[in-house]
């Protein structure tokens, strides 16, 4: 914060003795003469001076109310904006700096302190984020990379996911209730477990494929298809292939729209749905196939 000594001030005889203080090196009596007229936040200058001494002793939190009554004022003094912005940043508080900063700018593009400052704060923040993300990514990483032998399962549930090459609590979260019991020995028991073991983390089947996660992985698969069979037969209607009628109830029930949609569903998700059975799963992959695809595996 500024040192700036207060001239021009609506109490000048006030400013005065409380210079004369400071001189003597009275702070405590200058604050004491001071804060009667200068907390109201009303005369800028003296509030201005009046956070610096609070400052000066440790009284941030004091300081900091102070300054926000005076940056209040229809027309606040930039200095006082400016040093906010500072005791802010030193908080670690940057987004409110920031807004401090960038006032400062609209009033005086050219106000080199308050440039300088805000390159600063924007450094910090950024940093700051990236810090913050980047533990927050590793740690969920982390969990999700936790091998499903970790966790206390049935030996039927094991081996079922073990079959389904499901090996992380990850895969796990990318699939669903109907992938489950659609294969072959897992059971309602089997479901009822494993949904009790991610419900105590605090997970659940499908998250992984939900929101950004699953536009995420909807993308991976897609760029990686287009590379083997091109962008032209991914975009391919289903309609305009020759499906039986349960084959295609099945699709429209799972919003199936092109081959590139149906290549990115697995053979669990398919014998999930409502009388599909498999002559219907024996016509789609011969179908995918016909175009060099086929459904996508629990690997991805």
């Amino acid at each position: 914060m500024t040192t700036t000594t207060v001239a021009a001030t609506n109490h000048p005889v006030i400013a005065e003795q409380a210079e004369q203080f400071l001189k003597n090196g009275h702070r405590m009596k200058a604050i004491d003469l001071l804060r009667p007229i200068a907390t109201t936040g009303e005369d800028g200058a003296l509030a201005v001076r009046l956070a610096f001494l609070l400052e000066s002793i440790g009284e941030d939190e004091e300081a900091i109310s102070l300054l926000e009554r005076v940056c209040r004022l229809p027309a606040p003094p930039l200095n006082a904006l400016v040093n906010l912005a500072i005791m802010y940043e030193d908080a670690g508080d940057y987004l409110r700096a920031e807004r401090c900063l960038r006032k400062v700018l609209e009033s005086d593009p050219a106000h080199e302190r308050a440039r300088l400052f805000l390159k600063d704060v924007l450094a910090s923040r950024d940093c700051l984020y990236d810090e913050d993300q980047a533990r927050d990514d590793a740690k969920r990483n982390q969990m999700l990379d936790q091998p499903v032998t970790d966790f206390e399962l049935s030996v039927r549930a094991r081996n079922c996911l073990k079959k389904m090459q499901i090996r992380t609590l990850g895969d796990l979260l990318k699939i669903t209730e109907s992938e489950l019991l659609a294969y072959k020995n897992f059971g309602e028991t089997s479901l009822i477990e494993i949904k009790q073991m991610l419900s105590a983390k605090g997970l659940r089947l499908g998250q992984g494929l939900e929101g950004a996660g699953y536009a995420r992985v909807r993308n991976e698969i897609y760029e990686r298809l287009k590379e083997q069979v091109g962008a032209e037969v991914l975009e391919k209607s289903v309609a305009s292939l020759e499906f039986s009628v349960r084959c295609r109830k099945a699709l429209q029930m799972l919003g199936v729209q092109t081959l590139g949609d149906l290549a990115s569903r697995t053979e669990a998700e398919l014998m999930g749905v409502k009388n599909f059975g498999q002559t219907s799963l024996d016509e789609i992959r011969e179908r995918l196939a016909d175009h060099g695809l086929g459904l996508r595996t629990l690997e991805g």
